[in-house]
Formats: C-alpha cells, sequence, structure tokens
C-alpha cells in the first residue's frame, strides 16, 4: 500500500495554536512518518511551543527552495514503499506559494494521495493539493447563470491556471460545458474540502465526465496552458 502526503498549515504568527486536529495527527504518528519542515529553526520553536516531543526534532528534513529538488523523487520512492509524509511550512499553507508544489503535482502523477489538516480557506487549499503551477492563476470565480459559454470562452484564454466555482447541483454541467467547449488542459477536481468525504481528481475533463459524483461541494482547477 502507497503512503499518503499531508499538508500542515501552520499558524502565521508564532503565539498562535496549531488547529487541533493537525495537533492530534502528529503527535500520534510523528514517529512512523516523515517529517519535512521548511526552516529548522522556525520549525524547531513552533514544535516545541506546541507541546509536541522533543525527540522529534532530530527527525527533521530540511524541505525549502534550496533542497526540493534534490529530495522530490527520493520522497516518491519512499511513499511508494508505504512511508508517510508530513509537510510543514514555516508559517502558513505548505505547496501554496511555498515548498511542496512540485512534490505535490509528482504525488499526483504516480497516483500517491494528498490530503491535508483544516485550513479555512477552501481556494488557497485546493490549489495546493492540485499540484498546479500557480506562480500566477485567476479566480474566474462562479460562471453566470446567462451567457455561460461566451463567459466560459473568455475564461479558457487565460494562460494560467484558472480557478472555477459553481453550485453543488451543477458541478457536471460545468464539466460538460468545457468538454463542449474543448478544454485539453487537465484539471484538479476537490470535493468536500477537509470532511471525511473529501475527494480529489487530476486529470483530464473526459476522464472526470466517467465519474458519477453529483451534488458535491466543489472547486475545479484548469491547469495553465503548457508551452
Amino acid at each position: 500500500m502507497k503512503g499518503k502526503l499531508t499538508l500542515i498549515p501552520t499558524p502565521i504568527d508564532e503565539n498562535s495554536i496549531l488547529e487541533p486536529g493537525a495537533l492530534k495527527l502528529l503527535d500520534e504518528n510523528w514517529d512512523k512518518s516523515i517529517l519535512l519542515v521548511e526552516e529548522a529553526k522556525a520549525n524547531r520553536r513552533s514544535w516545541l511551543r506546541w507541546g509536541l516531543p522533543r525527540e522529534a526534532i532530530e527527525k527533521f528534513i530540511l524541505y525549502n527552495e534550496h533542497t526540493q529538488e534534490n529530495l522530490n523523487l527520493e520522497l516518491i520512492k519512499k511513499l511508494q514503499k508505504g512511508e508517510n509524509i508530513f509537510l510543514l511550512s514555516d508559517c502558513g499553507l505548505p505547496a501554496f506559494c511555498d515548498p511542496g508544489q512540485e512534490l505535490v503535482n509528482l504525488c499526483h502523477q504516480h497516483k500517491i494521495e494528498v490530503s491535508a489538516t483544516s485550513f479555512a480557506n477552501s481556494i488557497s487549499l485546493a490549489i495546493a493539493l492540485s499540484g498546479f503551477d500557480h506562480s500566477q492563476f485567476f479566480f474566474a470565480g462562479f460562471p453566470p447563470r446567462q451567457d455561460r459559454e461566451a463567459f466560459l470562452t473568455n475564461v479558457l484564454k487565460r494562460q494560467e491556471t484558472i480557478v472555477l466555482m459553481d453550485t453543488p447541483y451543477r458541478l457536471r454541467k460545468l464539466l460538460e460545458e468545457l468538454d463542449k467547449l474543448k478544454c485539453q488542459r487537465e484539471v484538479f477536481l476537490g470535493m468536500n474540502l477537509n470532511q471525511p468525504s473529501q475527494k480529489l481528481v487530476r486529470g483530464s475533463i473526459g476522464e472526470l465526465l466517467k465519474r458519477d459524483d453529483e451534488k458535491e461541494e466543489f472547486i475545479l482547477l484548469i491547469d495553465r496552458v503548457r508551452k
């Protein structure tokens, strides 16, 4: 069985406590998981302030813009062998404008599960979980009820990663509309984020249309144009 990559969002200040679910997960699993941290001193201070075991600090692996390229493929091999990985930034959401985007991308490519502990902003969470390049992204929001085809046609002219939302009962309709417009870019569908029923799917529009998901809260991402 393959392992799982879990993103652990951390407070953006040094006074706030870690979200209880994340704290419990780390406390119960640190000794049998790989711990990736962005900055040794900052993450060490946070770890101890949260009351987590001091001995876990010895397991920290530095994972940042300087080390990630050399670590990614080895981490994928470990995940494929069944090891679990926790990824913590020094603050904020890992893999969102932070180290980890390429690791998440590789996980999707190798059919390795990616998840995250609770995070309040569903849009940035979906972007981080997608693994798509989001150095630039366009939030298109909800397509209008009228002139949807014209709206989506204009949206698809954007070169960067696109973020779309819609009401749950329009999930299939939106996919069918994008298919009709011959959208060939890879897409990511994040459904019921941070809930037990969470589903993350990445693939072509055609592949997503073969699924039976209906009436799910969702965010849809369309990958940037690949040159």
